[in-house]
């Protein structure tokens, strides 16, 4: 395959993804019904629903403009050689793969970043507030972004600089050491997410002792779950919006409330929530989601190192020399349909999961209490009930509230 074949494929893909994007959207704003189905009037009344359609619609505006922008500069910089001349300026300044590499990506993030910028500070400070969700003030936001660039800088530069290191040295072994790699640092990631990453953007506070401790270890204790490491998140800082997670394997594992799920829901509904991640745990889906993402990633990274050795995909982006920057590019674009298939499987069993964990807290805690947290959440959340099924199958990690609501009575 020469790379002018390579490169209408790159443009034939950035086309079907931003046009299958957009089908999507039309159908979300579409699967909205004018007036409270039967279904939702239980749990919807007509102003809720009517302030729920509105959040819809006013981020799918801002998401489309957005798409659309991205969608434009990209293939502005196909058309024009963007790419390349970019790839030819860090050359003037380096030779070395790994620094070429690192200002070859720090400098493409700066205009994605300029593009973004003014798109989440008008979600937040404008739509979220609007519609009573933003707790977060500026400087808050500045805060966020800055240890954000800086971990990205640290973690970011570093795993691939690991990366190029790897390529440089392994040969036809490459996508294997990368893998290897990777999925060791997911590991470490898995365990120590909630002592290390999480705590530079939100506090974590033991659940202090009181009924809600003592009923979450008598449930603990009844279904044979140790639990010592349960905390409530500051997440009230920057939204009014409730959850929960799951985090950690083995002696590391956590359960992490958002204090605004403690401060607004009955302890009931806190015992359902936590049987429902406790479901995840006794049903393996952690170590199932990590040896699913080792088999995508191993393909992945297999692909990758296909790419990178055929110099006709870099020169695909103007590439003069092929290079391991312009080659992981070039792979990421011509990835996407796989990466759509990868995407659409994995959230199958995502939300195969999530009944999973759902009969599970049916089955040991409450489950009128766990219906009645779903209803309140989504609703909460102005959530879109009864979305698209084609957009669920796509998007969605947790099936809809009332596929979730029926299975559970069934």
């Amino acid at each position: 395959m020469n790379s002018s074949l390579i490169f209408f494929l790159i443009v034939g893909i950035a086309v079907f993804e931003f046009l299958f994007s957009s089908y999507l959207a039309w159908l979300t704003s579409k699967s909205w019904k004018t007036t409270v189905p039967e279904a939702l009037k239980e749990i919807y009344d007509e102003d809720k629903y009517s302030k729920a359609q509105e959040y819809s619609k006013a981020n799918k505006q801002i998401s489309r403009i957005s798409r659309a922008i991205g969608f434009t500069g990209l293939i502005l910089f196909l058309a024009f050689g963007g790419f390349a001349w970019l790839d030819d300026w860090v050359r003037s300044i380096t030779d070395h793969p790994i620094l070429m590499s690192l200002l070859f990506f720090w400098v493409l993030s700066i205009p994605n970043e300029i593009i973004s910028i003014p798109f989440s500070l008008y979600r937040v400070f404008v739509i979220e507030e609007r519609f009573g969700f933003n707790k977060m003030n500026l400087s808050t936001f500045i805060l966020d972004k800055v240890k954000a660039y800086l971990l990205t800088g640290i973690l970011g530069g570093g795993i691939l600089s690991l990366i190029v290191l790897m390529y440089m040295k392994s040969g036809q072994w490459f996508w294997l050491y990368a893998l290897l790699f990777m999925t060791a640092f997911s590991l470490f990631m898995s365990s120590f997410y909630t002592s290390i990453l999480l705590p530079i953007f939100n506090k974590l506070s033991p659940l202090e002792d009181g009924p809600l401790r003592k009923q979450i270890e008598a449930y603990s204790s009844e279904v044979d779950f140790p639990l010592k490491n349960v905390f409530i998140m500051d997440a009230s800082k920057r939204s009014s919006k409730a959850n929960a997670f799951f985090s950690g394997i083995g002696g590391r594992k956590s359960i992490v409330l958002y204090d605004t799920l403690v401060k607004n829901y009955e302890q009931e509904e806190l015992v359902a929530v936590l049987a429902h991640e406790v479901g995840h745990y006794k049903k393996k889906h952690v170590l199932k989601n990590q040896l699913i993402s080792i088999v995508t990633s191993g393909i992945m990274f297999y692909l990758l190192g296909l790419a990178l050795n055929t110099p006709a995909v870099s020169m695909a982006l103007g590439a003069k020399i092929p290079s391991f920057h312009m080659g992981i590019l070039a792979f990421g674009m011509l990835y996407g349909p796989i990466s759509l298939l990868t995407g659409w499987i994995m959230n199958h069993i995502s939300r195969k999961h999530e009944y999973e964990a759902d009969a599970y807290a049916k089955a040991t805690s409450s489950s009128v209490a766990m219906s009645n947290c779903l209803k309140k959440m989504s609703v909460d959340h102005l959530s879109n009930l009864e979305p698209h099924p084609l957009v669920v199958s796509v998007y969605y990690s947790h099936p809809p509230l009332l596929d979730r609501l029926k299975a559970m009575a069934d």
